[in-house]
């Protein structure tokens, strides 16, 4: 007899639905949830989710160190005694245990009693980061993703066209197990631009009457001008019902007559908080996460209402566990209070930037450091570079400038930079090579004691 267990089989649906309801009933049910019974699930879920964690050998060993227990949590105010970590704890795990470090809840050999997905986030140099993802984990996360989208907008039965890039990085995927498995809507997995030309899109937008087109708002706001010259209204034309799009809100509503509601996420918890139409705030899916916002430097937490970073506790995974994650994505969490919408789920504040200065580049996470790190190697060029983040159009852009070694042609050495950061990022950047000593009122060397690298300038 086979002891393979396959998908079908390794996750109980009528047991997940029960947990975690799925939309459209969820807005009737859990989404009205009063404090009490929110806070009673979180804490049976977190008292679950932290005994599968100390089972990890990356959180076991934190916190022995740091003198915490599973077994000694009694209230929600107990989270804050368990140790956070970073990406650079994340990093050190691989580096220590390659390639999928310690910290995941489960391992490739467990695949055929467990069936799971890998994926992997950010990183542009040294090893990818991955998270190792159960059946389960990935139901409940299309579940989350999907009260999300319908909230903002998609229907059962929609044509939506996913316009992201499908490649190692979760996003794409779980949009499209999203809408496929828990929405019913029809996708059209036309990914980027590079992979369907932008005119390709639209005309495919148009023949199938497409309710949305799931992409960076950068690029729909690119697909409207190319719709223009097309001789297509995007308003009145394509005639979108739904912009689950993140970017300039004001500019897209303004370009497609539909309103945005903003919405939070990241590839090792999938989808997190969505906005309501009173637009106060992200509701958080409580039933899935914790949510504390801590001072950027200390780690210290913040009362309600202060800015910090975003450190996050998943309570619905089996698998890699993320608890008390300091993503370093700067927020504010408000109080409990009873949005207009009647739900008393904990609002936080749309994604306010970074804690630390990683920049998001058409979907891509990119490091100032590991760029200099990257222009810095190309031959001819020295150990001087500058990174600025811009904004043009639509768009966000990174110019790198690399000081050059005396009689090198700049020229040259800035065409091969913007080719080594090419292959090695994935996305276009710009070069600029200077003369030595040119950089300097830009980073303040002989004058501060730390260098500055980066300046961001959107």
């Amino acid at each position: 007899m086979s002891k393979l267990r396959r998908p079908r089989a390794a996750v109980d649906f009528d047991r997940l639905e029960q947990l975690y309801p799925a939309a459209p009933e969820y807005f009737d049910t859990a989404w009205l949830d009063d404090p009490r019974t929110i806070e009673s699930k979180q804490l049976e879920r977190l008292k679950v989710r932290a005994g599968q964690a100390q089972r990890v050998p990356f959180f076991a060993n934190r916190w022995d160190a740091a003198g915490f227990d599973a077994g000694s949590i009694t209230s929600l105010d107990d989270l804050v005694r368990a140790p956070m970590y970073t990406v650079d704890d994340i990093r050190a795990s691989i580096e220590a245990h390659p390639p999928f470090g310690d910290y995941q809840g489960v391992m490739p050999a467990d695949a055929p009693r467990e069936p799971m997905r890998v994926f992997t986030s950010g990183g542009t140099t040294g090893r990818s980061r991955p998270t190792l993802y159960t059946a389960w984990d990935r139901e409940v996360g299309a579940l989350l993703t999907a009260r999300a989208l319908y909230l903002q907008g998609i229907r059962p039965g929609d044509v939506v066209l996913n316009a992201w890039s499908y490649s190692t990085h979760n996003g794409a995927h779980i949009m499209d197990e999203a809408l496929y498995k828990w929405l019913n809507c029809i996708v059209v997995t036309t990914g980027t631009g590079n992979v369907t030309s932008s005119r390709k899109q639209i005309e495919l937008a148009l023949e199938y009457g497409a309710s949305a087109i799931l992409t960076t708002g950068d690029y729909l706001l690119h697909l409207a001008e190319v719709a223009r010259d097309m001789g297509i209204d995007p308003k009145a034309d394509l005639a979108l019902t739904a912009l689950p799009n993140i970017g300039d809100a004001e500019e897209l509503e303004a370009t497609f007559g539909v309103p945005v509601l903003d919405s939070y996420g990241f590839h090792e918890v999938q989808w997190v908080a969505v906005e309501c139409p009173a637009k106060a705030g992200l509701h958080i899916f409580e039933d899935a996460f914790i949510v504390q916002i801590v001072d950027t430097e200390t780690g210290e937490l913040l009362p309600d209402g202060e800015q910090g970073s975003i450190c996050i506790t998943e309570i619905y995974k089996t698998g890699s566990p993320q608890f008390r994650y300091n993503i370093m994505d700067l927020s504010t969490l408000y109080p409990r209070e009873r949005c207009e919408c009647g739900s008393w789920l904990r609002r936080m504040a749309p994604f306010a930037g970074r804690g630390d200065n990683m920049v998001k580049l058409r979907g891509v996470n990119v490091w100032p450091e590991a760029l200099g790190a990257i222009a810095t190697a190309v031959p001819g060029a020295t150990s001087d570079y500058f990174v600025r983040a811009y904004r043009e159009g639509h768009r966000d852009e990174i110019e790198v400038t690399v000081a050059a070694e005396p009689d090198t042609d700049r020229a040259a050495l800035a065409a091969a930079v913007e080719a080594e950061l090419s292959e090695r990022v994935g996305v276009r950047i710009s070069a600029v090579a200077c003369r030595s000593g040119e950089l300097d009122r830009l980073t303040g060397f002989g004058t501060a004691a730390k260098l500055v690298r980066f300046a961001d300038e959107r």
